[in-house]
């Protein structure tokens, strides 16, 4: 297959609030690793971290600009790995990698026709999953199965609040918590993002605007409290999250869409014995076999119609639809998960 010397992308030359910042580039195709496989990107997932890298506040370092934004995509592999002890690494092996497979990969510049991206971060998609699913699933999926496991366990019975449950990782949640038999509580803020959590399986969902989600809580569960917590707003309902988690209870917290949390006293939890958590995916997915196993399941799950992707809107891959995505995001119009259609 012969490639191109350069490809287009959407990213930043410079960081900065506005959505102005955010700009179509012609960047040389990326140099290969020996480790690395270069995958040509079919469709780009939207998420919040890429408003934070835009705006310079990403707390972990990104590539020098200019850079493409987005951080997981999907594709087809144009070439493997040069490296020949790649080969005889049994994880290697196990994912089957080959020319014209279809993948999806997590990692920084998904905006972008190529990506080139060490193996351990590719995951073989199965034949009845499209690229669109594969994208939109990859982080929203793997961080909502990651902490219904890890961070607290859910078990049939519980009541579980998910703050905000119509997002892109709040509908995977209400998803995955209502098939293991436990009761979804969820915050959002219109009748219409209620009616869809609701069909993805949130039994009571509170109109946080209109209501006191501490109050409703508490009147839902007989002013016993919820068995655990999972919260990305962070800063706007830490303090009410402290009033309805029961005794022994969870707080999971895995985003601060609101703003960071203010300092908090931990003394403060002692009188209800209160465990509070901060989740992120990529610590799962950092050894290459626990990494397969996670994504196996998330697309076993996928494939078998117990978490569905609710992709609320396709954009171009031009500048202004990438920033229409921030904006859409930013301003609470979005519901479930939106997409870059790359090629």
């Amino acid at each position: 297959m012969v490639l191109p010397s350069k490809m287009r992308a959407v990213g930043i030359s410079k960081t900065g609030d506005s959505f102005e910042v955010i700009e179509e580039l012609e960047l040389p195709l990326p140099k290969l690793q020996s480790d690395e496989i270069l995958v040509k990107v079919e469709y780009a997932g939207v998420n919040w971290l890429d408003t934070a890298v835009r705006k310079g506040t990403f707390p972990v370092p990104i590539p020098p600009l200019p850079q493409p934004l987005g951080a997981e995509a999907a594709g087809t592999i144009v070439a493997l790995p040069t490296d020949q002890g790649v080969f005889s690494d049994e994880e290697y092996s196990i994912r089957g990698f080959r020319i014209g497979a279809k993948v999806a990969l997590v990692s920084c510049g998904a905006f972008a026709e190529y990506m080139a991206v060490s193996w351990k971060y590719v995951v073989p998609l199965p034949d009845e999953i499209s690229t669109r699913d594969g994208a939109a699933a990859m982080i929203v999926g793997i961080t909502a199965l990651t902490i219904i496991n890890e961070a607290y366990d859910v078990k049939a019975g519980d009541r579980v609040l998910v703050h905000t449950v119509a997002g892109g990782v709040g509908l995977c949640l209400a998803q995955l918590i209502a098939a293991r038999g436990a009761t979804v509580i969820g915050t959002t803020s219109t009748p219409e993002k209620a009616e869809i959590a609701k069909a993805h399986g949130a039994k009571h969902v509170i109109l946080y605007k209109n209501e006191d989600f501490v109050q409703r809580v508490l009147e839902l569960t007989e002013g016993k409290g919820v068995d655990a917590i999972f919260d990305s707003v962070g800063k706007d309902t830490f303090e009410g999250d402290l009033k309805v988690i029961k005794k022994r209870g969870t707080i999971v917290g895995f985003g601060a869409t609101s703003g960071p949390m203010p300092p908090f006293q931990l003394l403060g939890f002692m009188h209800k014995c209160i465990k509070y958590t901060a989740a992120v995916a990529s610590v799962y997915i950092e050894d290459p076999k626990e990494s397969r196993e996670w994504f196996g399941e998330l697309y076993r799950l996928v494939a078998n119609g117990t978490l569905k992707m609710l992709i609320h809107k396709e954009y171009p891959f031009t500048a202004s639809g990438v920033q229409q995505s921030q904006k859409d995001m930013v301003n609470g119009t979005s519901i479930g998960k939106l997409v870059i259609k790359i090629a």
